[in-house]
């Protein structure tokens, strides 16, 4: 399928210390631009074969503008340092419309809002829409230091007693104690989280410790390591007619593009569910942080990019 793209201006960039861009994108031909909801990302085409996501961190209700929060990781493939770079007032970029995998739920009766770092950028978007509708939710902002938290002038005069700032250098009494907090939740609140991998991995572990069940935990990956450990397999590609061997230290992806299939991949990390397809025949080694728990279970589907095979063979729908 091929995706919608968009191509945006950059209409405003401040820098926030030297480590994060914040970018207002419009259309650069002045049209409407699709709208997002809350918890909504797009895909930033860079150049040089460069994907990457980023989260819409502005109101929903703001519908002229996608604003992004980027932060130049130093560990960088080329995406963020792409975006510090180039990105500045006035030039023009190519992206997809939004896609949303990181949704509030309606039925929720309290939202626990939890962001690490530059995690917060989604969460702003769902406090946004959240007080809009006049729902009840509480933002947990965490971050190394005050001069380091991005928005936070916005965040301390729109949300108000609802943000909670948890600095690392104030000290343990300011620190989040995810297990107290998730203990004084009642059974109608919904958690969504997203930060680094450790971050996320902590607070969703702590979740899982407390009996949350996981359809109350919502939570979206940034990055994540990839393991492509493992011995070989033989991946068909169905609807292709190819049949390719997969060996250790390779993607199923990228065998199948070596032999000519056509894979859409994006993030290449496990994380964005661009490349997930479905699995026909065999048993997937899921290895991804885009799929739940119960669907990882059906193996019905995976990520292509990064998931492996418990089975000698698989066949899926490409």
């Amino acid at each position: 399928m091929t995706q919608e793209t968009l191509t945006l201006s950059v209409a405003r960039r401040r820098d926030h210390t030297d480590e994060i861009a914040v970018l207002e994108l419009v259309a650069a031909d002045g049209a409407p631009l699709p709208p997002f909801e809350a918890g909504a990302h797009i895909d930033l085409h860079l150049g040089e074969g460069l994907v990457r996501q980023y989260s819409l961190s502005n109101a929903p209700a703001q519908g002229d503008r996608y604003r992004l929060g980027v932060l130049k990781a130093p560990d960088s493939r080329g995406g963020s340092r792409a975006v510090h770079e180039r990105l500045h007032e006035g030039v023009e970029v190519t992206a997809s419309a939004p896609r949303n995998h990181f949704p509030l739920d309606a039925a929720a009766g309290h939202s626990l809002l939890v962001g690490g770092g530059i995690g917060i950028t989604p969460m702003i978007a769902m406090a946004h829409a959240l007080q809009a509708a006049g729902h009840s939710f509480e933002l947990h902002y965490c971050c190394r230091s005050r001069d380091k938290a991005a928005f936070l002038e916005e965040l301390e005069g729109t949300f108000g007693e609802a943000l909670v700032l948890h600095c690392d250098d104030q000290g343990p009494a300011q620190r989040l104690d995810i297990a107290s907090l998730l203990a004084a939740q009642g059974d109608a609140t919904h958690l969504y989280v997203c930060g680094p991998s450790g971050f996320m991995d902590w607070v969703i572990g702590a979740a899982g410790e407390a009996g949350w069940p996981s359809g109350r935990v919502h939570f979206e990956y940034f990055n994540a390591e990839v393991d492509t450990s493992g011995g070989a397999f033989e991946v068909e590609a169905a609807a292709s007619g190819v049949t390719v061997r997969v060996e250790e230290g390779m993607s199923i992806a990228q065998a199948l593009k070596d032999a000519g299939v056509k894979v859409d991949v994006s993030c290449e990390e496990g994380v964005c569910g661009t490349c997930i397809c479905d699995v026909l025949e065999g048993i997937p080694d899921h290895r991804d942080h885009f799929l739940n728990d119960e669907e990882k279970a059906d193996n019905d589907q995976m990520a292509v990019c990064c998931s492996r095979a418990k089975s000698e063979r698989l066949v899926i729908d490409l």
